[in-house]
């Protein structure tokens, strides 16, 4: 069975370079706040959202995205 509820996602501030693609991938996990730099909304990530929120991940040019789970 799945572990579920313990996987985090967590978006360092200060590489972040605002491109918008971890809320076009995963818009339930991550949004982009006030200053253009993207967040993790909800922690921990629901179980439906996990391969989602990993090619998020995956996907983030400047590699801003940590997953822990």
């Amino acid at each position: 069975m799945g572990k579920g509820l313990s996987m985090k996602a967590i978006v360092d501030p200060d590489i972040c370079t605002g491109c918008g693609l971890c809320p076009d991938i995963c818009p339930s996990v991550f949004e982009m706040d006030d200053d253009g730099v993207a967040e993790a909304k909800i922690a921990p990530v629901p179980v439906d959202d996990e391969a989602s929120c990993r090619e998020a991940a995956e996907s983030c040019p400047a590699e801003a995205i940590i997953i822990e789970d």
